[in-house]
């Protein structure tokens, strides 16, 4: 009996090694990531982060603008608002269970970088009609054409993005100040002794949270934040972050996160073809980024908000719950941002003006679109890969 016990502490030990301790690799991230989002979009809707951005920023507008409408849905019931949640705290109860979690303060400029970069990203994602998720991760996933044209928008504007950066650091260089911490005879608190005991009680409180939605008759809303703590779980423990396989080509020529979007974008792709094709759901369902002006200049800006920020709309959330306080402000501001920039399309009709939602299938059909969505993605990774041998393009 003993030896059994002892057999089973050592395989707890392991798994718990496996998955708090180690780095997971960018590639099984992606995997994971095409698999929940498949589930995601067979539960509800398809998987998007803006929109639930955009109502927060609704109701942040609304306590602070005399005036305003109230906002129809509640954070807690709306659906990607809900998800949003589910990676925050997703994210923040693997930190702690991984003993990283701290409140990591940043100088002064970059406060300001990130609540610049958060207002291109909410500027940029109502014009896109969706951020790096909704915009060009799952767009490009269930074959709306904006989706592309965001890709090459968010391309463009890492590239201007991080001319920024380099400027900033040839002329602005930032002074680092050593910090003398005054010696004690008294022992600080440890806190990595009790971070595991949040992070199992925030990740028992999210599942709990599933139940009592269930309970209510909110069935859906439950998963959907369940599913989005799974999101932050695999997103924090590999380091997920879209910004890189835009970045890195320029930056260092790394293609190892390009490969990574695009291998998770052909399982998504492939599946959501058989929930479309196979009318599980309606073929048109979330095809409503606008093609192709829209979607082009609205990632050309978020790409530069983005890098400014030094986080995506997905990545701000997974390290907002990992302790940066330099991408709260950015989320705030994103938010906010996207309210008034959609509002403002809305009320002007310039949002009409920049597009409409195409269905690739609808253009060239399944037979043309599966072979072409598989080698777009096939030749976006071959360019990375000739990039990182040749350096053709990385501009340091």
């Amino acid at each position: 009996m003993s030896s059994f016990i002892d057999i089973f502490k050592e395989q707890i030990t392991t798994a718990d090694s496996a998955v708090f301790e180690r780095k997971w690799p960018s590639w099984l991230a992606g995997v994971f990531l095409a698999v929940i989002a498949l589930l995601i979009f067979l539960w509800n809707v398809p998987w998007g982060i803006a929109g639930g951005y955009r109502n927060w920023g609704d109701w942040i507008l609304y306590y602070l603008i005399p005036g305003q409408n109230r906002p129809e849905i509640t954070p807690w019931l709306h659906s990607l608002s809900v998800t949003n949640f589910g990676l925050f705290a997703g994210a923040m109860a693997s930190a702690m269970m991984s003993r990283q979690f701290k409140i990591r303060p940043a100088p002064p400029i970059e406060y300001i970088k990130g609540i610049i970069g958060g207002i291109l990203m909410g500027a940029g994602a109502a014009l896109a009609g969706g951020c790096n998720v909704g915009g060009f991760y799952t767009a490009v996933g269930i074959f709306s054409m904006g989706g592309y044209t965001m890709m090459i928008g968010l391309g463009i504007g890492a590239f201007i993005g991080l001319k920024l950066l380099l400027w900033e650091m040839e002329y602005l260089p930032q002074k680092t100040k050593a910090v003398k911490v005054p010696a004690s005879d008294k022992k600080s608190f440890d806190w990595t002794l009790i971070q595991r005991i949040f992070g199992a009680f925030i990740f028992i409180a999210g599942i709990a949270a599933f139940y009592i939605y269930a309970s209510v008759g909110k069935t859906q809303i439950g998963g959907l934040m369940f599913f989005g703590l799974l999101i932050g779980l695999v997103m924090h423990r590999s380091r997920f972050c879209f910004v890189r396989a835009f970045r890195e080509p320029f930056m260092t020529g790394d293609s190892e996160m390009v490969r990574a979007v695009a291998l998770s974008l052909i399982i998504y792709g492939c599946g959501s073809a058989v929930i479309k094709w196979t009318y599980i759901q309606p073929p048109d369902m979330g095809v409503f980024h606008p093609f192709w002006f829209g979607s082009l200049i609205g990632g050309l800006i978020f790409g530069i908000g983005m890098l400014l920020a030094g986080g995506c709309a997905s990545s701000t959330l997974w390290r907002s719950g990992e302790g940066h306080t330099k991408l709260v402000t950015t989320l705030i501001t994103f938010a906010v941002t996207n309210s008034a920039s959609q509002s403002l399309l809305n009320a002007t009709g310039l949002k009409e003006m920049l597009g409409k939602g195409q269905f690739m299938p609808d253009i060239i059909s399944w037979q043309f679109t599966m072979p072409l969505f598989i080698l777009i993605l096939m030749s976006w990774i071959m360019l990375a890969d000739w990039n990182e041998k040749t350096e053709k393009l990385v501009i340091f």
